[in-house]
């Protein structure tokens, strides 16, 4: 297998995570097919924390976005994982796996306090993340809605998401 670097996104690399991120949910059961344009609108915004890219060969295969959770009490140092993207041809070699502890690893260093997700509760089980915890998301997403405390007990309030997660208006 070829050699795989995971590092910071660098400005140049906008378009090749575009395209990437746009491949990797065709199909696929948890998306809206607009994960790459929220990325595009989180890094718009100032709101995003960070990405993180797998790199092998010169080119993106994999990247992971981190931003700002707001929560309703007001209380911060709670991030939102993802999106998370593998290319197709990359896919089920545990290149997500190596981009979610890279990221997590990341957010340990910047003192974050914890980490939400909304996506298959059975896939980020393996991670520590946790359905039915104090924190929540109000409406019909509420289900997939999971939460991974990196040390302070887990805040009993709502999460909303930054504006970037937003539909744009049609």
């Amino acid at each position: 297998m070829t050699d795989i670097t995971i590092r910071e996104e660098r400005p140049g690399d906008e378009a090749a995570i575009h395209d990437m991120v746009r491949r990797a949910f065709i199909g696929h059961a948890y998306s809206d097919g607009d994960e790459q344009d929220v990325i595009d609108r989180l890094r718009d915004d100032g709101d995003l924390l960070l990405s993180l890219v797998a790199e092998a060969d010169g080119a993106i295969i994999g990247q992971i976005t981190y931003s700002p959770a707001l929560l309703e009490n007001g209380e911060e140092g709670w991030v939102v994982l993802g999106p998370v993207a593998v290319d197709p041809a990359h896919q089920g070699k545990g290149l997500g796996r190596k981009l979610i502890e890279a990221g997590e690893a990341v957010m340990r260093t910047r003192g974050v306090k914890g980490i939400t997700v909304l996506g298959d509760p059975e896939l980020y089980a393996h991670f520590g993340f946790a359905q039915n915890t104090p924190m929540w998301l109000a409406g019909e997403l509420g289900w997939a809605f999971q939460v991974k405390s990196l040390g302070p007990a887990i805040p009993a309030t709502e999460q909303r998401y930054v504006r970037a997660f937003d539909p744009p208006a049609s």
